[in-house]
């Protein structure tokens, strides 16, 4: 009986080895499409894409995904206009700029990534029981044009 029963193990072994093999090559041969994604931003807001990307979800779906730092919504505008990238993350100010000056080809908003810009408020030592009235003097917005708020 054991005389039968290790050339079986051994046969399986090797079918297995040989389908296992064959899979892979065929996954390896598939080409991903390239998508080059401008961020205005890194930001923990699109700590989902990081994430995706890491965890290779782009790849499973066959999208080879490279994500630039493109500092600036004129600049994010401007990379996609260019078609140096096929998308590009920026508030939808951008493309109302871009239609208002009359262009023929203008950027097109498809989705909604974060609903707001976001803003951290963060302390060095731990605040029982944190409100508003504990902060004291002015919050800053983070960049040009938000609200400053005096307290």
């Amino acid at each position: 009986m054991k005389k039968i029963i290790i050339p079986i193990i051994c046969i399986v072994l090797l079918a297995s080895i040989f389908f296992f093999e064959a899979f892979t090559r065929k996954n390896k041969d598939t080409k991903l499409e390239k998508v080059k994604v401008a961020e205005v931003t890194h930001s923990i807001f699109y700590t989902p894409l990081y994430i995706a990307d890491a965890l290779g979800y782009f790849e499973d779906e066959g999208i080879d995904v490279e994500i630039v730092l493109t500092s600036g919504a004129n600049n994010v505008a401007a990379a996609v206009m260019s078609k140096d990238v096929q998308i590009g993350f920026c508030g939808s100010e951008q493309t109302l700029y871009i239609y208002n000056e009359g262009a023929k080809d203008y950027l097109v908003n498809f989705a909604g990534l974060t609903k707001r810009d976001g803003s951290f408020l963060v302390s060095r030592k731990p605040i029982d029981n944190f409100d508003l009235t504990k902060l004291d003097g002015t919050i800053l917005g983070g960049r040009q044009g938000h609200r400053m708020v005096n307290l």
